[in-house]
């Protein structure tokens, strides 16, 4: 299947946060688990990892793209014995200064078409993500 083909789900949500808080947020393990899941994340280029949900579910990463304070880019690896649900897909966050704090854009790239139940959980849960890292940085 063509890159074409895939789909991306793409939230965007301004934040009244300088973007190294938010970099903080995104990057630190302990802070990570408090808005996304339990990890063994490193920002380390190359870096495997793991999130793991309240749900049981595991989710493999690996660490592909950083730009300090700018840009974060990891895989996103679901395996599943139902094809529907197995996914292979990138996420990445981009931060960008605003006169009142950070722009962020969340993408998350890979879904074939017939994974519509994956997309549109996808799509609710970085919604329901980025707020708990709005109240995880307020707290910063």
């Amino acid at each position: 299947m063509t890159d074409e083909n895939l789909r991306k789900v793409t939230i965007e949500r301004d934040f009244a946060h300088a973007p190294e808080k938010l970099w903080r947020a995104l990057t630190q393990p302990h802070l990570i688990a408090e808005w996304l899941m339990q990890n063994d994340f490193a920002l380390s280029l190359g870096h495997k990892f793991q999130l793991r949900g309240e749900w049981g579910g595991v989710i493999d990463g690996e660490v592909l793209a950083i730009a300090p304070e700018q840009n974060l880019s990891y895989s996103w690896n679901f395996a599943n014995d139902d094809p529907a649900y197995a996914l292979a897909s990138t996420v990445t966050f981009t931060l960008t200064p605003t006169a009142t704090g950070t722009h962020l854009r969340v993408e998350q790239s890979g879904f074939r078409p017939d994974q519509k139940q994956a997309y549109g959980g996808a799509h609710a849960g970085w919604k329901g993500f980025l707020g708990k890292l709005d109240t995880v940085v307020a707290g910063l």
